[in-house]
């Protein structure tokens, strides 16, 4: 299962994608995850999909005391794209 996560808030500057990639490799959850023009952050991560969604919660657990999220978008997908780990992108 694929789920496609903008997260919006002050998520840009404060280590969040760092934070989401060991919450995903810890869950064994593969994707990426990046910074947006806008100032949200995306998120594609494949798994199965109870672990798909307990990662989707955990996104807001244990962050930064400088993350503050203010809405968050999720869309799942039975399709997966093949991903073979988790990644900060950057561009």
């Amino acid at each position: 299962m694929l789920a496609e996560i903008v997260v919006y808030g002050r998520v840009q500057g404060v280590g969040f994608r760092y934070t989401v990639m060991q919450k995903a490799i810890r869950a064994g959850v593969r994707g990426w995850v990046k910074n947006n023009d806008d100032g949200s952050v995306s998120i594609e991560a494949e798994g199965e999909e109870e672990v798909l969604k307990d990662f989707v919660g955990d996104l807001k657990k244990g962050l930064h005391p400088f993350v503050r999220i203010t809405d968050m978008k999720v869309a799942f997908h039975p399709e997966e794209k093949g991903y073979e780990q988790f990644e900060v992108q950057y561009y």
